[in-house]
């Protein structure tokens, strides 16, 4: 059933996101990172006209969390809540078993060469397994299961943007094939989890405080604002 838009599960998935990504990338800077590139990863050609994917699907990423978002209390906060498994599966990940890849040598300077070599620049060759952009795409579409509100021909859409992302992120040498296989288990398997347990009453009281600290402190503002006049 639709409902309206949740905010803060949505502020604390991209903040718990960020803590991760960046933070696991800070204090492990200096550690020996593993190669899983394999001979099948080797046969996979390089397209840089991927990157269109590889970059747009943060649009897909924004639209499926807020449709999600808009769902009823309870299909929305077990799938936070999966998403939060999630994250905490890939920082102990990124921490115990920090992984890179071989990059291939852009040659060119064509627009896709280009912007490839942008992606490289701004983004090292770590935090690879699981794949975020991976795990998240696959999200987007675990998470319309029990939004029955979504038409079917959209789920079905978003099936083929996440297949399409995972194919991107081994097209572009971002990721090797263990590090798709694993950020998709990933998401199934703490989307089952939230599923099936009440983890995610504690994610949905911890929002309500936030929601409820926020307000109060808004309306604190307007009534000083108020009295100021």
């Amino acid at each position: 059933m639709r409902d309206k838009l949740k905010l803060p599960p949505l502020l604390i998935a991209l903040l718990v996101n960020n803590c991760v990504y960046f933070g696991s990338r800070l204090l492990m800077s200096g550690a020996h990172h593993h190669n899983l590139d394999s001979l099948l990863d080797a046969q996979i050609p390089f397209i840089p006209q991927f990157i269109i994917v590889y970059l747009g699907c943060y649009l897909f990423w924004i639209l499926n969390y807020i449709l999600i978002a808009c769902s009823d209390k309870e299909v929305c906060f077990r799938f936070f809540t999966a998403d939060f498994y999630g994250r905490i599966i890939c920082l102990v990940c990124f921490l115990l078993f920090p992984t890179t890849n071989t990059r291939p040598d852009l040659i060119g300077n064509d627009v896709w060469t280009q912007l490839v070599r942008f992606l490289y620049s701004a983004d090292a060759a770590n935090n690879l397994f699981p794949s975020i952009h991976c795990m998240v795409s696959w999200y987007c579409c675990v998470g319309l299961r029990k939004c029955g509100w979504i038409p079917k021909w959209y789920r079905a859409v978003s099936y083929a943007l996440a297949v399409t992302v995972c194919i991107s992120t081994v097209c572009l040498k971002q990721h090797v094939l263990i590090d798709v296989i694993a950020g998709i288990a990933a998401a199934e398997i703490t989307y089952a989890v939230s599923q099936r347990t009440n983890g995610y009453r504690v994610y949905l009281h911890i929002s309500e405080w936030i929601e409820k600290q926020v307000r109060s402190l808004l309306r604190g503002r307007m009534d000083q604002k108020k009295n100021g006049k």
